[in-house]
């Protein structure tokens, strides 16, 4: 017994000296590094999304969003992202279809189109789970009108070959500088309100994936 016992001592210690062993060997290999994030890049769409809140009736607000996006963002840092304003998705569709028809008008403006450039010098060092904010313009086309907003952009890289970008706080967007305000008086009679704030808050969450890859 006691021969039994000595023997299967010294195959636990051989074994937890061979695990032991495997470990630091583990630690002590180089890793290898992320690639830099160059390249052009596209967007993911579904798992992205452009989303804004309606606010009527003084204080009731509702969150819509639009089904379709597409994007690509250059090796230059150049972004340029595609809304398509018939995939409007407010969860009811009759309201769907009053915003395609009054607001948008989408028989005559298909479209919506938001443009930013980001400092690649400062983004294509990220490691993976890492984050840069980036203060940049955006310009928004929309409704056969051009304009422009400042925003914060949280680029966080999620993989080898894939990055996030958020907005870090919503875009207000004046309806009424798109000449949309006829439109939403339009839906304010249809749906018999007693008022649609211009005022609509916009946010982004768009994923990206390096071409190529």
């Amino acid at each position: 017994m006691d021969q039994v016992v000595m023997e299967g001592s010294v195959m636990l210690k051989r074994g937890i000296a061979i695990c032991i062993c495997a470990i630091l060997a583990a630690c002590s290999a180089p890793q290898s590094e992320p690639q830099p994030l160059t390249g052009d890049w596209t967007l993911v769409p579904e798992s992205s999304q452009i989303a804004f809140v309606s606010i009527k009736a003084g204080n009731v607000g509702e969150a819509h969003s639009f089904k379709t996006e597409s994007g690509v963002v250059d090796g230059t840092g150049k972004a340029e992202i595609s809304i398509d304003l018939s995939s409007v998705d407010t969860a009811v569709d009759i309201r769907d279809e009053r915003m395609r028809e009054f607001l948008f008008q989408v028989d005559q403006f298909p479209s919506a189109t938001i443009t930013a450039q980001i400092d690649p010098e400062t983004m294509k060092t990220l490691d993976i789970g890492e984050q840069q904010i980036a203060s940049t313009e955006l310009s928004l086309s929309l409704h056969g009108i051009e304009a422009d907003f400042d925003s914060d952009l949280a680029v966080t890289r999620i993989s080898e070959n894939r990055v996030l970008v958020e907005t870090t706080k919503p875009v207000i967007i004046d309806a009424t500088q798109f000449a949309l305000g006829d439109g939403l008086e339009k839906l304010r009679e249809l749906a018999e309100l007693p008022s649609i704030s211009p005022a609509v808050p916009v946010t982004a969450t768009l994923i990206f994936a390096r071409n190529d890859k």
